[in-house]
């Protein structure tokens, strides 16, 4: 019996911790891209990633995410449980932007790169455009996100 109530209280603490862990905020960064400015969440690894900005209601027109993988590839974004209308910027290793593509909330339509990528950033809809930031800008300050991971 008291090995019971030990094992249980030993679980227990585990799944608290490992709760508080998932639930911690991730790193937020300065960029800038045109004319504007985005503090962006930062979603380095794959369970980072695959939640995104799923089952948010509203972003500020100021807030973002950058979406950072382990190295230069093709993929693609999609809009699966997402409620606020985005646009995403690919971007290569050296902050230049490949393309943008505007995105509808709630569906599985994929948005993908023109060749390889390093980042994805989300925006607002429209956000790219009203900044004057297009196939070719570069975005700075990606060099204070943390590197990719798988």
């Amino acid at each position: 019996m008291r090995f019971a109530n030990r094992f249980v209280s030993v679980m227990v603490s585990v799944m608290l911790l490992a709760a508080s862990a998932a639930a911690a905020p991730l790193p937020v960064i300065r960029l800038s891209a045109g004319s504007g400015i985005l503090d962006v969440e930062v979603a380095s690894n794959k369970a980072e990633r695959s939640l995104g900005l799923m089952n948010r209601a509203a972003m500020p027109e100021s807030r973002g995410m950058l979406f950072v993988y382990p190295a230069p590839a093709y993929f693609c974004m999609w809009m699966k449980n997402t409620k606020i209308p985005l646009s995403v910027a690919f971007i290569d290793a050296q902050g230049q932007v490949i393309n943008i593509e505007d995105m509808v909330p709630q569906t599985e339509t994929n948005h993908c790169t023109a060749r390889n990528a390093t980042y994805a950033l989300e925006a607002n809809r429209g956000w790219f455009a009203r900044h004057g930031v297009s196939a070719g800008s570069q975005i700075i300050g990606l060099e204070k996100a943390p590197a990719g991971a798988y």
